[in-house]
């Protein structure tokens, strides 16, 4: 099997999430643009055969069997899709940091706005979802483990002062961080010219005025 991943070139995005646990698992897949396609309504959206699989929750329900990134319990399957689903909501709220009005308009037209939802997201919001995580982290490995490293490297470029203060009290949250960036094909990945560096196009975007 080769999938096809289409998602946007040139950023990280929802599609990163995806392209780590192929990575991980050294599945083939090549990255492709994405085009018009019935019955998607946004990108990414995963071609695996003839099927045609869109979200980025239901894609790594669909590849955790397949790839050895989830169990085979019925069960723990769906609790980890609970799991990544919340993960999801939580990088919406990120996204939703720089862009609190609307995602067509520009940063510079809505600041007042940003620095507003900025100061709740890292009073109330951030510390709220990194308890949620810690509490519930645990083993086997799985593709949800390999998000909460996206979540974590994403917010040490977007918030670097707020993570820094805040990343003592998640001992368990950074050591998923830390076992994920040790794992064979993810060091390789990290390493290779195929990770799409963190830049102000993303989802996560680091301006100086919404840390503190």
């Amino acid at each position: 099997m080769i999938y096809s991943l289409y998602y946007w070139p040139g950023i990280q995005g929802r599609g990163e999430f995806i392209r780590l646990a192929l990575e991980d698992a050294g599945a083939a897949y090549v990255n492709r643009s994405p085009g018009k396609n019935p019955g998607v309504f946004a990108p990414p959206y995963l071609k695996a055969g003839r099927l045609v699989i869109a979200q980025t929750a239901n894609i790594l329900f669909y590849l955790g069997p397949r790839l050895g990134l989830a169990p085979k319990s019925e069960a723990r399957r769906l609790w980890l899709h609970q799991q990544q689903l919340t993960v999801m909501d939580w990088l919406d709220e990120v996204h939703a940091v720089h862009h609190p009005i609307a995602g067509s308009l520009y940063y510079e037209e809505q600041k007042r706005e940003a620095k507003r939802r900025a100061e709740d997201f890292r009073s109330h919001r951030l510390p709220k979802f990194l308890r949620y995580f810690e509490s519930s982290a645990g083993a086997p490995f799985s593709y949800v483990d390999l998000s909460l490293f996206q979540m974590v490297e994403g917010l040490r470029y977007a918030f670097p002062a707020t993570m820094k203060k805040l990343e003592s009290k998640f001992r368990k949250l950074v050591a998923i961080h830390d076992r994920a960036a040790k794992r064979p094909g993810i060091s390789r990945y990290l390493s290779s010219g195929r990770r799409i560096a963190f830049n102000q196009h993303g989802i996560f975007r680091h301006y100086p005025e919404l840390d503190r």
